[in-house]
């Protein structure tokens, strides 16, 4: 399996496809990459050689933020809008939908599992 910036590449897809397994890599990047190397859109990424291998690499290092680096400045925006307290901020912190979602229903991916609340016997019921 061909590595670049750290993360393996599966070797049976073409390499427009095979590009979009690095975080911060999509579709229309890809082809972007492919073409600004020079690499033919049908080629298998195990059939990619050493130097074609490096010239991604330094391409992707030189003028795209991708994995690592991507990732932290995503966790930094989030705690920059934490900090400051916005409405953003706070929906990141409380582990709610943040784009204006609905939370009545839905919004399970967000929330985690359903937690059950258990109903409250009245004075009334005991007696």
């Amino acid at each position: 399996m061909p590595r670049i910036l750290g993360v393996d590449i599966p070797n049976d897809k073409l390499v427009e496809i095979a590009l979009t397994y690095l975080y911060g890599v999509g579709p229309a990047t890809a082809k972007e990459i492919c073409a600004e190397v020079g690499i033919q859109p049908g080629t298998r990424a195990k059939n990619l050689t050493d130097d074609e291998l490096g010239r991604i690499a330094g391409l992707l290092d030189k003028s795209y933020v991708v994995e690592g680096q991507l990732r932290r400045q995503v966790m930094q925006n989030i705690q920059r809008l934490k900090k400051i307290g916005c409405y953003r901020g706070i929906r990141h912190g409380r582990g709610l939908p943040v784009r204006g979602q609905r939370t009545r229903t839905n919004a399970r991916t967000r929330k985690g599992k359903k937690k059950t609340v258990a109903v409250k016997k009245s004075v009334k019921a005991m007696r």
